[in-house]
């Protein structure tokens, strides 16, 4: 019977972790020895692929001291819950998770999501989603301290390849490992109701969206149906739960959030597209805007738009003149006025560092402009004439690039970056 027992047990200790690396979602007993360890030593298994979908990070009002966590999955999650405790600490707090759903697109996304409150500023911590008996494995998050970070800023995505922009996205995160953010700067997908190209922008920030927090911008392409009509942006209005703007009608379209010294306004600029859906959009979001800004006490005010601020003539056509677009017109006062110090944007898909800009001129006193250039694979290459307000232009025809924006003590640099990590920009503002 001895000898029986000694060919059983390890025979019996093979099958199951034979069992285990085929599990749906799970990982072999030698790449996450940690994991499983734990999963079993609490009484948990490990959740699918379908279970714990495209985990993320979302940008909070306060990053020091809060921390939004989402995930999909493919079936409802009753009980879902995140649990998060200090880096490496025994202790585990938990919270519980929404267990929502949407359709779009002919799919069904059960969505899960937790903000997390009363962290500790300038700490680390880690995370793991799950419900019922399951969890996934743990990552990363850190709260803001005081003093210095640096962000990621991504302009638009849009592809009909996503291939690039993964690459880009992995370039960036690998040769900026201490960013404490990333932005996505709107025309995530080319198509909003497209379920597939959502996928595809998950699938190529994953490593990235799991340890630091996204702020999203929304696009015009967000708006667009599967017949290129415009509609309300439901899939980017669901996926991303975002900090609240004190309208529930508009929730999630527009917001602001601090990190460290510098207070970010995000703007929702498809006043074109969405009039329709939701009259008096722009008079209620400059409305908004004046609020927000004008009770700030940070040391710095960023903002972040999609659509630009310019008109840019076509070369070699005359259909069309430079000058200061609707959008501008609208809001470029109110950044004068209330002492806006950074304002990005995106949309055309061209890098451009206008300087600063106060009364429609030139002026060193005013805001410093930057487009941000683009992210994915759709270029319009020998488009855009200059305009007479462009300082910098990226070298044509252009590729793909992505930015970093650092604040430290007394000083904003924003530097411009291609795929390679080879510099072609950069601008500091002291204060």
């Amino acid at each position: 019977m001895k000898r029986i027992l000694k060919i059983l047990i390890p025979l019996v200790l093979i099958l199951c972790a034979g069992a285990y690396a085929f599990l749906p979602g799970a990982q072999s007993l030698s790449q996450q020895p940690f994991a499983f360890s734990k999963n079993v030593a609490g009484g948990y298994s490990s959740m699918g692929k379908n279970e714990a979908m495209y985990i993320r990070q979302i940008i909070t009002a306060d990053s020091a001291k809060s921390r939004t966590i989402m995930w999909q999955s493919e079936a409802a999650e009753n009980g879902a819950l995140v649990e998060y405790r200090i880096k490496g600490a025994e202790q585990i707090s938990s919270a519980a998770a929404t267990n929502e759903q949407f359709t779009d697109d002919k799919i069904t996304n059960y969505l899960h999501s937790v903000t997390l409150t009363n962290l500790t500023a300038n700490t680390k911590y880690e995370y793991r989603v799950g419900y019922g008996d399951k969890r996934s494995e743990w990552h990363d998050f850190a709260t803001a301290g005081k003093g210095s970070f640096k962000a990621i800023i991504f302009p638009d995505s849009q592809s009909n390849d996503y291939r690039g922009w993964a690459n880009l996205v992995q370039a960036a995160g690998k040769a900026n490992p201490d960013a404490a953010f990333f932005v996505n700067m709107g025309d995530l997908v080319d198509n909003g109701e497209d379920h597939t190209q959502w996928r595809a922008w998950f699938d190529s920030v994953n490593g990235l969206i799991d340890r630091i927090p996204v702020a999203p911008l929304l696009g015009n392409h967000e708006t667009y149906d599967l017949n290129w009509k415009v509609r309300m942006p439901t899939a980017y209005l669901n996926l991303f739960s975002l900090p609240a703007n004190g309208s529930t009608e508009r929730k999630n379209q527009y917001y602001s959030y601090d990190y460290d010294d510098v207070h970010f306004v995000v703007l929702n600029t498809q006043m074109a597209e969405m009039e329709q859906f939701q009259p008096g959009l722009l008079a209620a979001e400059i409305e908004w805007f004046k609020n927000d800004i004008s009770k700030t006490n940070k040391k710095w005010k960023v903002v972040l738009m999609h659509k630009d601020v310019l008109t840019y003539a076509f070369k070699n056509r005359t259909d069309r003149q430079e000058g200061i677009s609707d959008i501008g017109q609208a809001f470029m006062p109110l950044f004068d006025q209330y002492g806006v110090d950074v304002v990005l944007t995106a949309h055309l898909h061209t890098y451009r560092n206008r300087g600063h800009i106060q009364n429609f001129e030139r002026d060193a006193s005013g805001p410093l402009y930057i487009l941000t250039g683009v992210a994915g694979n759709v270029r319009y290459p020998e488009l855009w004439a200059d305009h007479s307000l462009d300082v910098t232009v990226a070298p044509q025809p252009e590729t793909d690039n992505y930015m970093t924006l650092e604040v430290s003590g007394n000083t904003l640099r924003l530097a411009a970056f291609l795929p390679d990590g080879k510099q072609i920009d950069s601008v500091e503002i002291k204060k």
